[in-house]
């Protein structure tokens, strides 16, 4: 008797706790918390409307449920990034291109019913169906107006073209392209003709330099040389100038010394008689 009331308590005590349970269970299935970061998207299981499309409306915030015939799925509404395996595309000349595209978009929140209706996948399948899908096509399509030279010389024009056909085909469906770049790679024999032009262009231009830096070093040896005929002709005019000078002012000593040596010491003499006096001969 004494167990008895003893495990009585005991066994109240566990069916309440496993009530309490239960309804903890329950009320946890029946509601969910959407936050600002996602938006969500309320539709009945089993409910289509006339044309087949679920029967969808966007919520917000904590939602209840019946879970048994309700259920809710989420988007994130920030920034996806996708890095996708490289493509390949031909070009107008048959150019075969490897394009390496990362791709950064957003979902738009008024349109997250439509593309929850259309598709009732999570992003991760979209991404690898229908996104990749629309990529590899413009690619396609604009490679296919380019030959490889065109390509190779106007990589940001097909890109921005590229982007402005992703703009229009994933915009319509809900998604907001953020940012796409690509890794362009030519296939390989273009890029050996590519590396033996750049090579051709920067021999040229080193044989241009050389040229233009010979004709300089000729210039300044010919205006050296001018420099120094001028030097040695202003020189040359110089001593010529000192020369003649010095010609001048020697002849008259010349004459004077040349009519000492011929005197014979006597001087002159007149009728008169006597001896003249002395005369300085200058």
């Amino acid at each position: 008797m004494t167990n008895n009331k003893l495990n009585k308590p005991s066994k109240t005590f566990l069916a309440i706790a496993a009530t309490i349970l239960v309804l903890i269970i329950c009320g946890a299935s029946c509601c969910k918390l959407i936050d600002n970061s996602e938006v969500g998207i309320k539709f009945k299981k089993f409910s289509l409307t006339e044309q087949g499309k679920l029967i969808t409306q966007p919520v917000n915030g904590l939602v209840f449920i019946n879970p048994f015939t309700t259920d809710i799925f989420t988007y994130p509404v920030y920034v996806q990034r996708v890095d996708y395996p490289a493509f390949t595309v031909t070009t107008k000349d048959a150019a075969t291109f490897s394009m390496d595209p990362t791709l950064a978009y957003m979902v738009n929140r008024d349109k997250a019913t439509e593309i929850f209706t259309k598709y009732r996948k999570p992003l991760a399948d979209i991404e690898a169906g229908y996104m990749r899908t629309c990529i590899y096509d413009a690619y396609r399509i604009t490679a296919n107006n380019y030959t490889s030279d065109e390509l190779m010389a106007s990589r940001a024009k097909f890109e921005a073209e590229v982007r402005a056909m992703l703009d229009t085909s994933l915009g319509e469906e809900g998604f907001v392209v953020q940012e796409f770049t690509s890794q362009i790679t030519p296939p390989e024999s273009l890029r050996q003709m590519i590396d033996a032009k750049n090579a051709a262009i920067q021999s040229a231009l080193r044989a241009e330099n050389q040229v233009k830096e010979a004709e300089a070093n000729a210039k300044i040896e010919i205006a050296k040389a001018e420099g120094e005929a001028q030097a040695l002709k202003i020189k040359a005019d110089g001593e010529a100038y000192y020369n003649r000078t010095v010609a001048a002012s020697l002849n008259a000593l010349l004459v004077q010394q040349d009519a000492i040596q011929k005197w014979d010491g006597k001087l002159p003499e007149y009728n008169g008689g006597g001896a003249l006096p002395f005369i300085n001969i200058k």
